[in-house]
């Protein structure tokens, strides 16, 4: 083996093993911690898929070792004097098992998807789910409006109808249910479970764009009982706020923010951006990429393009007070 390849080979045994472990993460989500009936569905595919390609993989590299040691010290006429015996042992190992396999996984995946679309004939609550550039809303039958965070009550099958605002995006979580892609024009259906309560990472799975990895979402189960509170408080429209965020009221509606996003119960009626009736109740921003504080919401505020480069939303330049001020009436929807 020449110097470089083997170089080559030596960082690349030794930078998989890293790779994988930084992959690895608190937060980071697997399709096989299934935490839900409609992701268990995906699971019982995933096994079998992994251990009949493990088993092929492995097949194929033993017959690639065994073909380069029954070549070595062959000339190319001896060679070609015994290729022929592999013929139908090639024409049934790589057209007659390949095509069993095949076949055999694509029936055991309708069988599979039948399931999922049967199981979620039963979902007692939608949601209508919108994939923007590059941000996720989450709208509620009883008017509540969320972004990037989507409360669902734990125990209870939920129906999500998907669609796209400009691009094809792909919602996924990869916990509770299998991908399923948000077209613009067209509307998608897709159920998910969660068995207890907790928080559940997702993502865009679908190329969208210069911040398609920064398309974040966070999918809180909740208690019946809490679900029902929370939608309720998210469905009431704004409180007039009093003292510093009263003044941040007066200048969310006279910048360029109004002209973006709502907040229910004002004047602010702007469809471009999320809706930010409740914002401070959420505990993220910006696709779920930033955390929602007051320094993080200063900076988003003023320089977004720093925060996340090719972010729709424009800079608003503010004085100093105006900023605080702002800031401070944000900070009061809760």
């Amino acid at each position: 083996m020449p110097g470089p390849l083997r170089r080559a080979c030596r960082v690349a045994l030794v930078a998989a093993p890293l790779l994988a472990i930084g992959a690895c993460t608190r937060d980071t989500p697997s399709v096989v911690d299934a935490k839900g009936a409609a992701e268990r569905h995906v699971t019982v595919l995933w096994w079998p898929l992994l251990w009949v390609g493990t088993a092929v993989f492995a097949f194929v590299l033993v017959m690639l070792v065994a073909g380069i040691v029954r070549g070595r010290g062959r000339s190319e006429s001896e060679a070609r004097q015994q290729a022929r015996w592999g013929e139908p042992f090639i024409v049934i190992g790589a057209v007659v098992v390949t095509g069993v396999i095949l076949t055999g996984f694509f029936l055991f995946s309708l069988k599979e998807m039948r399931a999922i679309a049967a199981q979620g004939q039963g979902a007692a609550l939608t949601i209508h789910v919108t994939g923007h550039d590059w941000w996720w809303e989450a709208a509620y039958p009883n008017g509540a409006v969320t972004a990037n965070e989507i409360h669902i009550p734990s125990g209870e099958r939920v129906r999500l109808l998907l669609d796209g605002a400009d691009v094809i995006h792909s919602f996924w979580v990869p916990q509770l249910a299998p991908k399923r892609d948000t077209i613009p024009g067209k509307t998608n259906l897709l159920w998910i479970e969660a068995d207890a309560p907790g928080r559940f990472r997702g993502q865009c799975a679908e190329y969208c764009g210069l911040q398609h990895a920064h398309m974040g979402l966070w999918v809180y189960a909740q208690r019946p009982d809490d679900f029902a509170k929370w939608m309720s408080d998210q469905s009431r429209p704004l409180t007039a706020p009093a003292g510093e965020a009263a003044r941040g009221m007066r200048v969310f509606m006279t910048s360029t923010c109004v002209g973006c996003h709502a907040i229910r119960g004002t004047p602010a009626g702007g469809t471009a951006g999320p809706d930010l009736t409740h914002v401070a109740s959420r505990d993220t921003i910006a696709g779920a990429f930033l955390p929602n504080n007051a320094r993080v919401l200063s900076d988003w505020i003023t320089d977004p393009q720093d925060e996340k480069p090719g972010a729709v939303m424009p800079p608003t330049q503010l004085s100093a007070a105006d900023l605080r001020a702002l800031v401070a009436f944000l900070g009061s929807l809760k």
